[in-house]
């Protein structure tokens, strides 16, 4: 029988009517949920993310500011940008979106967000805060997954969670909402040896690879009904799609994302989420 579909655009539809009217009880009140978001330089599918979260955000109501800059940008303009949105009362999430120019140091641009305003949940303070399972702003694409599993009342706890992802927007803050449930995790990478073995013994298997020439998750990986979350994005033929073999894997999983479809419009869902729960933050509106 074949996998069920986890749908991401269903749920992440329900999440945005709730926020739409959480946004208008806010207006009603004088708060008026900002989203400030900061790409540099013209890379196309950044481009695409930026323009379709700026669509979300004005979708449920929020206030949006779009600062588009050149990829010869400096550290320093980059900065003085942030501390002037930092500063604006009337600005209550900050979003750069990634990856920046090289010459532009990341985590340094990341901590210079309050973390107040760190909607994509990313600074060192809000990381360690979620280490400490204390975190009210946590990354977007990570919470998406745990919102997924939840709607469909999918079981966490003493599964044998694979993740193939070791970065700071996926698999760290993401083992870290696993082991917080009770999940055994398995965090494995390009340099993790007997890939396959562990991913036929996994209950749950996370993919955010991004790159079908590296890696391509077929169905002789998965063991008969593990759960798989497809977090990947490429373009093949000009179409979108993930990291899994979705139609072989489809007819041995229990559970399957589609790509697109499946974790990406979770992810846009919970950064106007975190943007408003920023927006109720009092040191966020000072």
């Amino acid at each position: 029988m074949p996998a069920t579909l986890i749908d991401g655009n269903a749920v992440s539809t329900s999440i945005k009517a709730r926020l739409t009217k959480r946004v208008s009880e806010l207006n009603e009140k004088g708060i008026s949920p900002c989203l400030a978001t900061i790409l540099v330089g013209n890379d196309p599918a950044s481009a695409i993310y930026i323009q379709n979260k700026q669509k979300a955000a004005k979708q449920v109501g929020l206030v949006t500011q779009d600062h588009r800059l050149k990829d010869d940008l400096s550290q320093e303009e980059l900065t003085l940008l942030i501390d002037s949105l930092n500063n604006d009362s009337q600005v209550h999430g900050i979003l750069v979106q990634l990856p920046l120019p090289e010459h532009i140091n990341e985590f340094n641009i990341i901590n210079k967000i309050l973390p107040s305003k760190d909607v994509d949940g990313l600074t060192a303070i809000n990381s360690g805060l979620l280490l400490h399972r204390e975190a009210s702003l946590k990354p977007c694409t990570p919470s998406g997954i745990m919102k997924l599993l939840d709607y469909y009342n999918i079981r966490i706890m003493s599964q044998n969670v694979v993740i193939i992802n070791r970065s700071i927007l996926v698999g760290k803050p993401l083992a870290l909402l696993m082991l917080e449930r009770d999940a055994t995790v398995t965090i494995c990478h390009s340099k993790t040896v007997n890939l396959n073995h562990l991913l036929l013994g996994a209950d749950m298997i996370i993919t955010a690879v991004g790159d079908r020439n590296k890696f391509v998750l077929n169905s002789e990986m998965v063991k008969e009904k593990a759960i798989v979350i497809d977090v990947g994005t490429n373009r093949q033929s000009g179409k979108l799609v993930g990291d899994v073999d979705f139609e072989s894997v489809k007819e041995k999983a229990s559970w399957i994302t589609p790509v697109p479809g499946g974790v990406g419009p979770m992810t846009i869902a919970m950064l106007l989420s975190n943007t408003v729960t920023a927006a109720l933050n009092p040191s966020s509106r000072q």
